[in-house]
């Protein structure tokens, strides 16, 4: 797999559990944006991201302290490289998806900001910081694109401080390491939000970036010492699951923009036991091969595609609940979702499931009919040889 947070050596056996992981993680994100309530998607945003930082830091590579520049163009290729593709796919999108009403300055998100065409300087605006500072893509249509700078970021950040780590301190051993890098990024972190301060050079001020080397280094530490870690109980699961249903009561926070000083000290606990249960659950879906593993495997392996176009296929749910309603067409618009009867109806089931099935369908039909184009060229380019 070469997804947004897969950086695992071909040597190494697949690894189900943590696919599983990364699907569900996937699917939780998805509903979150489905707008299936505000206690459920609290309880969501306590912990989905953080999932994902932890599943990379778990795939880190020791080998790659010794290769930084191979690491570097891996992540690079993994992550810039789409980025960059599918924001400017969505880029030259937005004004003709203005032209079909798809997108329309009347409708927005639930803070009610709405978008707008973009003139000819704004479109180059953003094509600049779409190349150069993996900024300036679609809001309305690309709006979980942050995570592949966030990601690319924290990935060369984590190798960085390592290297500095082993200059400084040689033959420190990777636990230490990461422990003295997890400590950091939580003091800067306190830092950065007691302060009000920002890391002007980083797009929308750092702060999930910090979080990111944060998560990502508890996963190299969990990978290091898995090994010698019990099987989490059920009954350790369930008190988890309590623990961050009291969480989102509470109304505490996961990696937004604009935290509070508590998210400090709640935001690492939940987001490593929101970790940790999702692993209970995947380590036991993966004891059988049945449709539930094998559909969560996929999902989690296809998790890039899930990013990029979970919000495209909303449209489609939109579609059909403004008919349900009698709704002005306009509200395709909204985003992420329609907002109207968002806290009463059940349409985030359908979001959700059409928002994860769609694209990863697409992909598939996508892989099957260029399979079937490159072996076409062969037989051809074979008897022309032949010939």
């Amino acid at each position: 797999m070469e997804n947004s947070v897969a950086t695992a050596n071909k040597s190494r056996p697949r690894n189900t559990v943590m696919s599983i992981v990364k699907g569900m993680a996937i699917i939780l994100m998805v509903a979150g944006h489905a707008e299936g309530g505000d206690m459920l998607v609290r309880f969501i945003y306590l912990f989905h991201m953080p999932v994902f930082f932890i599943a990379a830091g778990y795939f880190f590579s020791q080998s790659s302290l010794d290769d930084p520049w191979r690491f570097c163009m891996k992540r690079v290729r993994g992550l810039y490289f789409p980025f960059v593709k599918w924001a400017l796919l969505f880029l030259v999108l937005h004004n003709i998806l203005f032209y079909f009403g798809i997108l329309n300055e009347t409708y927005g998100n639930w803070k009610g900001g709405v978008t707008h065409p973009y003139t000819l300087h704004s479109f180059f605006q953003r094509l600049v910081h779409i190349i150069f500072s993996m900024a300036g893509y679609d809001e309305f249509m690309a709006g979980a694109f942050w995570f592949f700078r966030a990601l690319l970021i924290t990935s060369v950040g984590y190798l960085l401080l390592r290297l500095l780590l082993r200059h400084m301190f040689p033959g420190i051993g990777v636990v230490r390491a990461s422990l003295i890098i997890c400590a950091a990024a939580l003091a800067f972190a306190l830092f950065k939000i007691g302060c009000g301060m920002r890391i002007v050079t980083v797009v929308q001020g750092g702060i999930r970036e910090t979080w990111g080397i944060f998560f990502f280094s508890f996963g190299v530490i969990f990978r290091a010492l898995e090994p010698r870690m019990p099987r989490l109980s059920w009954w350790h699961a369930v008190a988890i699951f309590a623990f961050l249903i009291a969480g989102a009561w509470l109304e505490w926070t996961g990696m937004t923009l604009t935290p509070a000083l508590l998210t400090v000290a709640t935001l690492p606990v939940t987001g490593i036991l929101g970790f940790m249960l999702l692993r209970r659950i995947a380590q036991h879906v993966d004891r059988r091969d049945n449709v539930l593993r094998r559909t969560l495997v996929t999902v989690g392996e296809m998790t890039m595609c899930v990013f990029v176009f979970h919000i495209s296929a909303f449209k489609l749910v939109s579609l059909v609940k403004i008919w349900w309603y009698g709704l002005d067409f306009g509200q395709i618009g909204c985003h992420m979702v329609i907002h109207d009867y968002a806290s009463s109806d059940l349409f985030w089931v359908a979001y959700t499931v059409v928002g994860v099935a769609v694209p990863i369908v697409w992909k598939m039909a996508y892989d099957r009919l260029a399979a079937g184009v490159r072996d076409r060229r062969m037989s051809i380019s074979k008897v022309t040889e032949n010939g």
